[in-house]
């Protein structure tokens, strides 16, 4: 799940506070959703945010860490090179099994890096998101950083056991609690 808080003021006090969490910071069927932070000046800052995204929550974590205190422009330029291969995003976190390359020497003393794609097209696209809501606000896009990034895991889907002949199962868990 992805959120994206935006802000601009001068460039010395530019804030994009970039929450990747569960929620949304608007009214949605009556019930108001918060984000983890708050951004120190609401007016100049934007947020976006995505829930419960079909993405792996491992890679989109070490992709968030890697965008933070990144301006904004730097941020999607970053993400565009990892689409293409050019760079890697350093795994420090969850890096059991993760190979070494080149690509990450000069950002994480290990080395140990991967190219995730499909956490990288989310993220982007967040980032795109929080440039256009930057923009609705009258905010200074090019002075915006990212000062806020999180990721939450997703709710669980729904699983099947596979039967016999072919058929298909829904799989029920039940818990019971008695005082």
């Amino acid at each position: 799940s992805l959120s994206l808080p935006l802000t601009a003021v001068s460039p010395a006090s530019m804030f994009l506070g970039f929450a990747l969490t569960q929620c949304v910071s608007f009214v949605v069927h009556g019930f108001q959703v918060k984000y983890s932070t708050d951004p120190a000046n609401p007016t100049k800052s934007a947020k976006a945010m995505g829930r419960d995204l079909r993405v792996h929550f491992k890679n989109t974590r070490e992709t968030a860490f890697a965008l933070r205190k990144m301006s904004l422009n730097k941020a999607k330029r970053y993400l565009e090179d990892v689409l293409a291969h050019k760079q890697a995003i350093p795994f420090r976190r969850y890096c059991r099994g993760v190979g070494r390359t080149a690509q990450v020497k000069n950002r994480q003393p290990n080395g140990q890096g991967r190219w995730p794609a499909k956490s990288a097209k989310f993220v982007l696209d967040l980032l795109k998101n929080a440039e256009s809501n930057a923009e609705v606000k009258g905010l200074d896009v090019d002075a915006l950083y990212i000062s806020h990034i999180q990721v939450n895991q997703a709710q669980k889907q729904r699983r099947r056991t596979y039967r016999a002949h072919g058929r298909i199962n829904r799989k029920f868990v039940e818990t019971l609690a008695s005082s």
